[in-house]
């Protein structure tokens, strides 16, 4: 079995999509871009700096009345004009640029997007049933990127150190529930639960997110633990 590779943690005047970008930095990375030719939308938390010819605006998302009952946000920024634009999320970690073609989706764990091109649409799903037991019973949301005629960039913040892992058809990969960051759509995610038991002391779940190929999915080193139920 191949191992997930460690994706670049770096790039310089990276130009996909007729946008360029600049990722730098070690520890808490800066997401650099040019935004004279296509607009940029982005959480309005994780702006650094800008050149003063940048215009910052709202942008409406799909589904606001959906996001709003959820409790999500339903707005984000978009810098748009002649200048550049700089991104930095207030944690150690790692930034992730995937280059979408056009007619392409990904799937994303929520709370890990960083920014987009304009061409990239965005939606969302919330995710049910045994992964429940992870979030209280609640469920959780993974956003869902997707490119139409045109190619557009999809930037992630992962926590740690970010690898992929390129699964063949029907092979799988076992991922603590709060390790994985973006898949493929053709890779399916189940929740595998197994009871161990220590006899006289009880036991306790182990659980984890089990993936199966054809496609990508991308592995976090670090994360956040969800309270569980057992």
């Amino acid at each position: 079995m191949e191992l997930p590779r460690l994706m670049p943690t770096s790039a310089a005047a990276e130009t996909f999509g007729g946008v360029t970008y600049h990722i730098d930095g070690e520890l808490v990375p800066v997401l650099t871009v040019d935004v004279s030719k296509t607009p940029v939308y982005f959480e309005h938390h994780i702006l650094l700096w800008k050149h003063p010819a940048v215009r910052i605006a709202l942008k409406a998302v799909k589904g606001a009345l959906k996001r709003l009952i959820a409790g999500m946000q339903i707005f984000v920024t978009e810098a748009s004009g002649n200048g550049m634009i700089a991104f930095s999320r207030d944690g150690a970690g790692h930034i992730v640029p995937i280059h979408l073609p056009a007619r392409t989706e990904l799937h994303v764990r929520e709370h890990q997007f960083l920014a987009a091109t304009a061409d990239v649409d965005y939606t969302f799903e919330r995710v049910r049933g045994a992964a429940t037991m992870l979030f209280g019973g609640t469920g959780f949301f993974v956003d869902k990127f997707h490119t139409q005629e045109r190619e557009g960039i999809l930037w992630l913040h992962g926590y740690g150190n970010v690898f992929e892992k390129i699964l063949a058809p029907g092979e799988t990969i076992d991922i603590e529930p709060g390790g994985w960051l973006y898949k493929d759509p053709t890779v399916r995610m189940e929740t595998v639960i197994d009871r161990l038991s220590s006899g006289l002391f009880g036991g306790m779940n182990f659980i984890v997110n089990r993936f199966t190929g054809p496609g990508r999915v991308g592995i976090q080193s670090m994360y956040m633990h969800m309270p569980t139920e057992e």
